[in-house]
């Protein structure tokens, strides 16, 4: 039988069992499974799949997303029977944490008495000493099976021809030349690029090519007779489908990603359908071209194991991984909880500045920086956005960028403008300088031009390379200031106000349109968000002379990950914008009298002043100063010289990480900035590298505590929270984002080849945004890269699950647990530890399924 024998079913239909296979035959499809029950068989597996977003905001995702509907450990069940691994790091890790004292002995007996473990910890320490099983081959595709068969580069043959098809399909603008059949979905446009491909004949696939032109022509049906073909049992269906896509996991996470963003407009995208089907034709054709009695024997062998459950051995190994990963996250508990403070009964005096950071956790070290060198100072924790869901158009663009959380739309459209002069010169300026540096690179790159040009004006660039190779310049602009001069940036920022459409105009948007045509928020709706947004950060009274709210972003280049170092809740946008336009909002005294009215009287002496907070140099930037009144120009200078001072607290902190510690401040702030305009360097800063705890509490919780950039810290006071509806916001909103990049990291420490992107050296940009390939072709990666987590020496994040730790009534939470099925599944299942801290700072762990008890 060849390629061409295979019979392509009328209808969508699946063996809902199969008999035992012969030698050289797959196994005999029995009964039929209906198209329906196919169809919510491929959803399934499909939603098994986590998003991933494109590198222009590359937010962090969970990426077991997919799997929150199920325990940790049945999780780390699945993914065992799929790849081989699961959700735990390996034997010497959990060794080394134990000779090092990170794991204590009252920790893992701790760990042993909550995990209901009726091991000792004598027991656990002694079976640590010996090797785990060894992992076996999951649900392996046909070409991982052949590879075990007969050798050769099968796998990475199969990867590689998908992954150049859906990189020239998706191609967001790198290609220069289009692919001629991008208009057809994802499965017809590889049918008709398969029919050409000669490469399957070079590995000796020779009839290749005519099997595909007798291939189904919908991808459910391809998938219907790839299912029936490879004789894949009723019960291994859904699992051999969603072991299918993680095969492409880059892929299908892009693909998913387009399902996501389809859905948030009451759209649909199957995408990812049609490359499950396109995974599954690999499959069934290598298996009919290179059937022997071998493969078609150890391809029932690897259908059979993996369907089978876990044996005693690996439970009992599966138990001691559980119990030190639960010590671990004990240790991290214990020492939040030993430093839990007392909130003083007295009112506070007034702070001589309140200043509200992104609850990010380099946030955490900077605020701790500036209430030490300004006692005076109140710092206070809010998500990066400010509460204010725009998209923001900068001066001269055609792209709204989105700034919200990606799981939410923005509600209005943010234009830049000139704040005097010449504004429609300025915006016609950089439009101009703009277009004729993207027609420059283009030319650069350009088929005719890159040998002639390099020949002809290579010894120009010299200098250039010189000083761009020991970060002495940047050697890309600055996209942010890119077409503007010092004096014209400064003048220019988002506006509240209705801009003309000739001056905001947007040929397409980065994200999703704003529901309102114009640009501007209305004056109507002002109050409301104002109101909205005080009291989501607690702040209601007692205001400083000046309140400074404070986004962040950083500095790199050669980086396509920049934006996953930027705020996540804006999108993977610096949080510029929203703080800009949400201090705008409070200073307006139409607002400010429509809150006095509605109990938020914010003194007349007060102002509301922006700023940005580089993460990577640690230099927070203040802006619009030339509004802020005379009356507080020397409060303006003072709060200059404490930021000035907190970032150099801040430096030192991290200079240790960096190794450059033991060095001057001065040298070890111009080392900082050097590295932020290096193309070589890797590690420019290590981000949300070890974080590990949510804190939603007042700050004079933990005032005293010194959590080293590991938490997230959110303002909150349940007693002024009426209904406990900043509360839900913040259970619903703020903890799952957290719970995103703590799994994100998680995920790229235990597993990085499949959940993280690999080597930061060899990165390749596919697609123009979508993604990076680590080398010159391979599969599409996630994740972070190895660089963001290892220095080389050890692991710089401890893969812990994050611990929540939040003040407020018992039955309030566990009310908003009730009503949420997502917190309830990430709560129940063992996704993150949920704490709760009462008034005198006692601490409660909630138990699995329901109940409360002393940690």
């Amino acid at each position: 039988m060849t390629l061409n024998d295979a019979t392509i079913p009328t209808k969508s239909a699946v063996p809902a069992a199969s008999v035992p296979a012969s030698a050289d035959q797959p196994a005999a499809p029995t009964p039929i499974i209906d198209a329906a029950e196919l169809d919510r068989r491929i959803d399934a597996a499909c939603e098994r799949i986590a998003p991933l977003w494109p590198l222009k905001n590359f937010v962090a995702v969970n990426p077991f997303f997919g799997l929150r509907d199920l325990g940790f450990q049945d999780a780390s069940d699945v993914l065992a029977r799929i790849t081989g691994t699961g959700l735990y790091m390996s034997r010497g890790y959990y060794r080394d944490q134990l000779a090092s004292g990170r794991i204590g002995r009252n920790d893992l007996k701790a760990a042993l008495e909550r995990c209901g473990s009726h091991l000792d910890a004598d027991t656990v320490e002694h079976t640590l000493a010996a090797p785990a099983p060894e992992p076996r081959l999951g649900m392996a595709p046909v070409s991982e099976v052949l590879e075990r068969v007969e050798g050769g580069l099968w796998s990475s043959f199969v990867a590689e021809r998908i992954s150049l098809h859906c990189a020239a399909h998706f191609d967001l603008g790198q290609a220069l030349v289009a692919m001629p059949w991008r208009q057809l979905p994802l499965y017809p446009s590889w049918r008709k690029a398969a029919g050409i491909d000669h490469s399957p004949a070079l590995m000796g696939l020779r009839d290749f090519r005519r099997a595909v032109a007798r291939l189904p022509t919908e991808p459910r049906g391809a998938i219907a007779l790839a299912i029936e073909r490879l004789g894949i049992p009723d019960a291994a269906v859904e699992r051999y489908l969603h072991a299918s896509l993680m095969s492409v996991g880059g892929w299908a996470a892009w693909t998913r990603y387009l399902r996501w963003q389809a859905e948030l407009v009451g759209s649909r995208d199957d995408s990812i359908v049609d490359l499950l089907a396109i995974r599954l034709m690999w499959d069934m054709l290598l298996f009919e071209e290179k059937r022997s009695p071998a493969l078609a024997a150890r391809w029932q062998e690897m259908l059979a194991a993996s369907m089978r459950p876990p044996s005693a051995k690996r439970q009992a190994s599966a138990e001691i991984d559980r119990i030190l990963l639960v010590a671990m996250e004990i240790g991290l508990q214990r020492r939040v909880i030993a430093g839990l403070a007392r909130v003083p009964d007295r009112p506070a005096a007034r702070p001589a500045v309140q200043a509200a950071f992104c609850i990010d956790v380099r946030s955490e070290v900077f605020r701790r920086a500036l209430e030490t060198v300004a006692p005076g100072v109140q710092t206070i924790g809010f998500a990066g956005f400010f509460g204010i869901f725009i998209e923001h158009v900068p001066l001269g663009s055609a792209v709204a960028r989105s700034h919200v959380p990606v799981i939410f739309n923005p509600a209005y459209r943010i234009c830049e403008r000139v704040k005097a002069g010449d504004r429609e010169g300025v915006q016609a300026q950089r439009r101009l300088r703009l277009g004729l540096f993207k027609a420059w690179k283009g030319f650069k790159l350009s088929a005719a031009s890159c040998f002639s040009f390099v020949e002809s004006a290579g010894l120009m660039y010299a200098p250039k390379l010189v000083t761009d190779s020991f970060g002495w310049s940047r050697p890309v602009p600055d996209p942010h200031s890119q077409g503007l001069d010092p004096e014209t940036l400064a003048r220019t920022g988002p506006t509240l106000e209705a801009v003309p459409p000739g001056q905001c105009e947007t040929g397409h948007i980065s994200g999703h349109a704003s529901g309102h045509g114009a640009s501007g928020i209305p004056e109507a709706e002002r109050l409301d968000h104002a109101e909205r947004i005080l009291r989501a950060m607690a702040m209601t009274a007692g205001f400083a002379p000046l309140v400074l709210l404070a986004g962040h972003g950083s500095t790199t280049v050669n980086n396509p990950h920049a934006t996953g170092l930027d705020c996540g809740a804006c999108a993977g946008q610096t949080g510029e914008a929203s703080a800009r336009v949400v201090a705008a909002l409070l200073n307006d005294r139409a607002v400010r009298q429509g809150l006095a009215e509605r109990g938020i009287a914010i003194p007349e002496d007060t102002w509301f002043l922006a700023g940005l907070h580089d993460t990577t140099t640690d230099i927070l930037r203040l802006f619009d100063t030339d509004e802020v009144p005379d009356a507080l120009a020397p409060d303006l200078e003072r709060l200059r010289q404490w930021l000035e001072q907190a970032g150099d607290l801040t430096r030192m902190e991290r200079a240790a990480l960096l190794g450059i510690g033991g060095r001057p401040d001065r040298a070890v702030e111009a080392e900082v900035r050097r590295r932020s305009r290096d193309w070589s360097h890797v590690r420019q800063e290590w981000a949300l590298a070890n974080n590990a705890a949510f804190i939603a509490a007042p700050r004079a919780r933990t005032i005293g505590l010194d959590l080293g950039g590991r938490a997230f810290l959110h303002e909150y006071v349940w007693q002024q929270d009426e209904g406990f509806k900043i509360l839900e916001l913040i259970m619903t909103a703020p903890m799952v984002v957290a719970n995103w990049i703590n799994m994100q990291y998680y995920g790229s420490v235990v597993d990085n080849r499949r959940f993280g992107s690999g080597n930061k050296l060899l990165h390749n940009v596919v697609g123009g945004a979508i993604g990076v390939l680590e080398g010159n072709s391979g599969e599409l990666r996630v994740g972070l890269p190895l660089q963001s987590l290892h220095d080389g020496r050890r692991w710089v994040h401890e893969p812990l699950r994050l611990s929540v730790f939040i003040e407020a009534p018992e039955p309030a939470i566990d009310a908003i647990i009730e009503r949420h099925a997502l917190v309830r599944q990430l709560v129940d299942n063992g996704w993150l530890h949920l704490l709760r801290i009462d008034e005198d700072a006692g601490v409660h762990w909630r138990l699995r399924g329901g109940g409360w008890e002393r940690p």
